[in-house]
């Protein structure tokens, strides 16, 4: 299976309150975290060539990992409408922390994704609400994160949406953490934990419905979209 992570890589490499987490940047944590023998990982930044998914890229990655934060606008709207098609074409795609507001989980969604957040680093108690779903296998009831940034309802997603995880902050404020949705061909998962400057990213757990997450959304159909709406078979009959 290959899996591309793509990491937009600002205030990462240069922050010492990322790098001693992450000191090869978040990209890195993530294919480290998620490696196993089923999965072939690529590291995409957007500073490299084409954003990092030139499309002959695009046409081989079975599920894209999208990490970004304060660079959604550097992403060409080209490129937003390329890694559409290929959801909508059977790639799985899986959406980390602040890449709600990317171009792409917007696009996808047909709504503004906003939130509400606070940069506390406070607990974060996230629940399996749907044990039966695949992104949970091998996950407990539930499990705490120490810091985290905390996000908060109403998070303004598409209603089809289905929650598998739903987090309490010790602010109080409770979110929808974890949220499987299908696009065309394409499965899509949200998961909210994994702020730059939290050691989330570390967590056995975390990386646990990740590396899930990944597994489900490569069940993606990958027969190929029709691209008429009346079957051929109609236009023979004369119908």
């Amino acid at each position: 299976m290959n899996v591309t992570v793509w990491n937009e890589c600002r205030r990462q490499l240069d922050n010492p309150a990322v790098t001693g987490f992450y000191p090869q940047g978040i990209h890195q944590a993530v294919i480290d975290g998620i490696a196993a023998a089923d999965l072939h990982l690529t590291a995409a930044l957007l500073d490299d060539a084409e954003c990092g998914l030139p499309q002959d890229l695009l046409n081989q990655t079975d599920v894209l990992v999208w990490w970004g934060h304060i660079a959604h606008h550097e992403v060409p709207d080209e490129l937003v409408y390329r890694i559409r098609d290929r959801v909508w074409n059977g790639m799985g795609l899986v959406v980390l922390h602040s890449g709600h507001y990317s171009k792409i989980f917007q696009l996808l969604n047909g709504t503004s994704c906003r939130l509400h957040w606070r940069e506390a680093n406070e607990k974060e108690r996230i629940w399996c609400i749907d044990p039966t779903h695949p992104v949970a296998e091998g996950l407990p009831e539930t499990f705490t994160l120490k810091h985290e940034e905390t996000y908060g309802e109403p998070f303004m997603i598409a209603p089809d949406g289905h929650t598998v995880f739903q987090s309490w902050f010790k602010g109080g404020e409770t979110f929808r953490s974890g949220v499987a949705l299908q696009r065309e061909n394409g499965r899509i998962f949200y998961f909210q934990p994994g702020h730059e400057s939290c050691p989330s990213l570390l967590d056995e757990n975390v990386l646990k419905i990740i590396g899930n997450a990944v597994r489900w959304c490569a069940g993606s159909s990958k027969k190929p979209y029709p691209e008429m709406c009346i079957p051929k078979a109609f236009e023979n009959d004369g119908v």
